[in-house]
């Protein structure tokens, strides 16, 4: 019986080919753009979470404080006002993992007939701890290479690949300002960080020689900046507060008195664009979805004249025994093929639209199984939605009266 509805509601829709293509279109254009703006919502989201986890878990960086001369005031770093000491004070508090003190500049770097410019980072073995960051090749440095103010070197990918191309780096002697440094390993691939920077175009060395030997340091043990883990997310207002307050109290602040740090929460920021990125994805959808809702409007429109114009027929069909319900199951099942094959042709166009898009602005989008679902769900509701009306008013028609209809 329900292989006798199928049949019989193809062909009525094969009857008036155009006006159901017509009627599809409106459900085909809904989809493809729902699994298209999912798509790219979705890519965003991938993206922001991969920064993320590059940048490390529960952080706080730590900046010194500015100066003001003549009315001139400089910006955050600008000032001494951090010392290593303050870094062990707060690697004592309770809640914090690691405390990486960090001493940062830029540099030509040279290697053999090559050198690039690159960014120069001294710092402690407890760095990676902080930014989770992996030694691929080779080994880090230790504390005692930072006791010894030892010229040696982690270096990133990228500055890997424009210093020693294909050549396997570890144990090669490059130049930082002259000075011979040893590359005792190579740091995996961290990627783009949410600023924009190339993270892996970076080279390590210890702090005290970052200190002593590479960019100097006006104030002995003075640094510019640290970065501080905590055991978890939940516990970094507590420890935002301990810190803070140690610091007031190390660097004899009064009460009233401004901080001569900046502390931030990293965490919190990366949160914060996930977040929005979260957000502008359902929107997107959203907006998407809205196509959806007019393809539907357009199948109870369509359908209404195919009632109307059908109404003889309808009375023949229960003149001759046929019961409500298979006139409304008929009609139901007409809005229910129209609204799949859309779906389906709609889905197709939604996946390429999402990998040309993909291939020709090199956005990352990401077609998930979710996404198609909710797609496909939602485009069949509409369609046994909006069919239900005009299905309920062709099997409500008197067939005496439908049998008179011109």
């Amino acid at each position: 019986m329900m292989f006798a509805m199928l049949g019989e509601a193809w062909r009525a829709m094969g009857a008036n080919r155009l006006r159901t293509f017509l009627t599809m279109l409106g459900m085909v254009i809904g989809v493809g753009a729902v699994v298209l703006m999912m798509s790219i919502g979705q890519g965003a989201q991938y993206a922001i979470r991969q920064s993320i986890e590059a940048m490390g878990s529960n952080l706080f960086i730590l900046l010194s404080g500015h100066t003001s001369s003549g009315g001139v005031r400089s910006g955050s770093g600008g000032a001494h006002t951090l010392t290593v000491s303050d870094a062990e004070a707060i690697a004592e508090l309770p809640g914090v993992q690691a405390v990486a003190p960090i001493h940062p500049g830029n540099a030509q770097i040279v290697y053999g007939p090559n050198n690039w410019n690159t960014a120069v980072i001294g710092t402690t073995p407890s760095y990676l701890d902080a930014r989770s960051w992996s030694v691929t090749a080779g080994s880090p440095f230790t504390d005692s290479d930072v006791r010894s103010a030892t010229r040696v070197a982690l270096i990133g990918v990228t500055a890997a690949q424009n210093l020693f191309g294909d050549e396997d780096p570890v144990g090669k002697t490059i130049r930082i300002r002259q000075s011979p440094f040893v590359v005792l390993g190579t740091l995996g691939v961290k990627g783009q960080g949410m600023d924009g920077r190339d993270q892996d175009d970076t080279i390590l060395i210890p702090l005290t020689t970052a200190q002593r030997q590479v960019f100097g340091s006006q104030f002995p043990g003075s640094v510019r900046m640290m970065m501080v883990q905590t055991t978890t997310q939940e516990i970094m207002p507590a420890v935002e507060k301990s810190m803070t307050g140690l610091l007031r109290q190390r660097h004899r602040i009064r009460e009233g008195m401004d901080n001569d740090f900046f502390l931030r929460n990293l965490t919190a920021v990366a949160d914060s664009a996930a977040e929005s990125t979260r957000v502008m994805s359902m929107l997107l959808g959203a907006i998407a979805s809205v196509s959806l809702l007019v393809g539907g409007i357009g199948i109870m429109n369509i359908m209404l004249v195919s009632v109307t114009e059908r109404t003889r027929e309808i009375g023949i069909r229960m003149a001759i025994g046929a019961r409500e319900r298979d006139i409304l199951m008929q009609f139901l099942l007409e809005a229910i093929i129209i609204s799949v094959v859309g779906c389906f042709i709609g889905l197709l166009l939604g996946i390429g639209g999402a990998l040309l898009v993909e291939a020709l602005t090199d956005t990352m989008v990401i077609v998930t199984a979710s996404s198609v679902l909710v797609a496909f769900g939602v485009a069949a509701t509409v369609g046994i939605f909006f069919g239900y009306y005009p299905a309920r008013k062709a099997a409500r028609l008197d067939p005496i009266e439908a049998l008179r209809y011109q």
